[in-house]
């Protein structure tokens, strides 16, 4: 059976799907408004089961590419949850220090999707490493929908500090030249923006259609960015104007990409949001922005 697409759903119902996504509405409010749209014997249900991830058939490095080496580890927490786990990857054959590059997941934890990322930016040559922001709550718990319903638990705050502290652990590992830089898609986006108000030694910057921080806090911003839009997302675009003021005022070195016609979470393969042509694109513009501000 063709892999569905974007394109072989309304785009109301996607609006509706990205409201669930991000905790506007819970599976019931969901299946309630999918409905209407249910139609030639699929389900509400089966709507929700078609536009969630399908991590098996996504996978481009596998978890035991001989390649890499991968380990999962963890690192204080400054926010008082003890050590929060994570995922670095690295090139296995690796012998001199490495550019690091912290990934930072979507609201839904360290799944499979981020692990594979974390793989991708390794064989490019990058210490990469994705924390898990579910640690205090038990970690990713394997099951999408429950991921979304403990991520609405965490304590925001505390979680980004865990962010803040992961990269500059990550700067000082033995396998790091000090070099770190941040992607991050949706939630994660959001974070590697906040990342860039808050550590002025970062090096670079890439968040995938995530919220802005303040417009004051631009003036902050230290790292060059490279932001990636979708141009069907309204959500995240509507915040962009007022915030690009702001880094042209401050002066900070920016490059902003929207891709026309493509979904809010686009990058992710998992998904049918997920379109090939912009991800492409996208991610060769990251690997290119990271080898110019890490490996020079």
């Amino acid at each position: 059976m063709p892999r569905l697409t974007a394109a072989d759903f309304d785009q109301e119902l996607l609006i509706l799907f990205d409201a669930y996504v991000h905790g506007d509405i819970d599976r019931r409010g969901f299946l309630e408004g999918a409905r209407k749209f249910a139609v030639g014997g699929l389900t509400a249900a089966g709507l929700l089961a078609a536009l969630s991830p399908d991590f098996a058939d996504a996978t481009v490095v596998p978890a035991d590419d001989r390649r890499l080496k991968t380990q999962r580890l963890d690192y204080p927490s400054p926010a008082g949850y003890g050590r929060v786990q994570g995922y670095l990857c690295r090139p296995a054959k690796a012998r001199a220090k490495l550019p690091a590059v912290l990934v930072v997941h979507e609201n839904r934890g360290l799944n499979p999707h981020i692990e594979d990322i974390c793989r991708r930016l390794a064989l490019e040559g990058y210490l990469a490493f994705a924390p898990d922001a579910l640690t205090p709550l038990g970690g990713y718990p394997g099951d999408e929908d429950k991921a979304r319903g403990l991520f609405a638990q965490l304590d925001q705050a505390k979680t980004a500090e865990d962010f803040v502290a992961a990269a500059q652990w990550l700067k000082v590992r033995a396998e790091s030249t000090g070099e770190v830089g941040v992607v991050g898609f949706c939630w994660g986006g959001g974070i590697a923006h906040r990342l860039a108000t808050r550590l002025p030694d970062l090096e670079a910057a890439v968040p995938f259609y995530g919220d802005h921080p303040p417009a004051q806090d631009a003036a902050k911003v230290k790292a060059p960015l490279l932001i990636h839009f979708a141009g069907m997302d309204e959500r995240i675009n509507a915040a962009w104007p007022a915030y690009e003021a702001a880094l042209k005022a401050a002066h900070v070195r920016y490059q902003a990409y929207q891709y026309p016609g493509v979904q809010h979470g686009f990058h992710n393969d998992t998904t049918p949001r997920y379109d090939a042509a912009a991800a492409k694109l996208a991610w060769e513009r990251t690997l290119a922005f990271f080898a110019l501000h890490l490996k020079d």
